[in-house]
C-alpha cells in the first residue's frame, strides 16, 4: 500500500534528475581531495605533537624560572634579616644608643620598589637617611657597611675621608673598629686625622716637591719600638 502512493513516472523523473546532479559532482569534483585531505592531516598531527613538546618544554623553563625566583628571594630575604639586625647592632655600637631599620617599599615583591633606610640618632626622632647631617649620614653608612661586612665579607675596602664629618669621638669609635674587628679585610682609608691614622698598621704620605708628586710609606709600629728599645729599632731599619 506504500508504494501505491508512488507513480512509475514520478519516480524515473526523480532518478534522472539524482543521475544529472551525480555526473555534475563527479565531473566538478577534485578527487584528489582525499589525499590532499590525509597530507594536511598528517601536516596537523605533526604540529600538534610538536606543539606539545614545545608546551612541555615552555612549562619545564618556566618551572625553573619560578624555583630561581623563589630562591632568589628567599637567600634575599635571609640575608635582608640578618642584614637588618647587624645593622642596629652596628649602628647602636656606633652612635652608643641610636637604633637603625632596614624595611622593605613592597614586602611582596621586594626586587620592584627597593628599601627605605630610617635611623633614630640618640635623643632624636625616626629619620630617613636623606634627611640626616652630614655626621649623621656618614655614621649610618658605615653601620651599614659593617652590617654587610659581617654578612659577606668584602676582602678590600677604599675609604676616602670617612672621618671627615665626624668629631673626635664618634672618630675614635669607628677607627678601633675597623682595627679590632674586621682583621679579615684589609682598608685603605684616605684621612686627615691623627685618631683615624694614627691605628693604621702602614701609613703611606703624600705630598708635592719641586712640581712633583711623591710618597712617603711609614710603618707606625717602629715609632713604637723606638719609645722602648731605640738601639734595636734603628738597627731594624738600618738593616732594612
Amino acid at each position: 500500500d506504500a508504494l501505491q502512493q508512488y507513480r512509475h513516472d514520478d519516480i524515473r523523473e526523480t532518478i534522472s534528475v539524482l543521475e544529472q546532479e551525480r555526473d555534475m559532482l563527479a565531473k566538478n569534483s577534485n578527487m584528489g581531495a582525499i589525499a590532499e585531505y590525509r597530507k594536511k592531516e598528517q601536516d596537523y598531527l605533526a604540529r600538534a605533537a610538536e606543539l606539545d613538546e614545545i608546551t612541555e618544554m615552555r612549562n619545564a623553563a618556566r618551572k625553573v624560572h619560578e624555583d630561581l625566583r623563589r630562591r632568589r628571594l628567599e637567600a634575599f630575604m635571609d640575608g635582608f634579616c640578618k642584614i637588618t639586625l647587624k645593622l642596629k647592632e652596628m649602628y647602636q655600637m656606633i652612635t652608643l644608643g641610636g637604633d637603625a631599620e632596614l624595611e622593605l617599599v613592597d614586602s611582596l615583591d621586594p626586587f620592584s620598589e627597593g628599601i627605605v633606610f630610617s635611623v633614630r640618632p640618640p635623643k632624636k626622632s625616626w629619620k630617613n637617611i636623606a634627611n640626616l647631617s652630614g655626621g649623621e649620614k656618614t655614621l649610618s653608612s658605615l653601620a651599614l657597611v659593617f652590617a654587610l661586612h659581617h654578612y659577606r665579607p668584602t676582602p678590600l675596602y677604599v675609604m676616602d675621608e670617612i672621618d671627615a664629618a665626624l668629631d673626635f669621638k664618634n672618630v675614635s669609635i669607628v677607627a678601633n673598629y675597623i682595627k679590632e674587628r674586621t682583621k679579615n679585610a684589609q682598608f685603605i682609608i684616605i684621612s686627615l686625622r691623627n685618631n683615624m691614622f694614627e691605628l693604621a698598621d702602614r701609613l703611606v704620605g703624600i705630598y708635592k716637591t719641586h712640581n712633583c708628586t711623591k710618597s712617603v710609606s711609614i710603618d707606625p709600629r717602629r715609632f713604637g719600638m723606638l719609645k722602648t728599645s731605640p738601639a734595636a729599632a734603628l738597627g731594624e731599619v738600618l738593616l732594612q
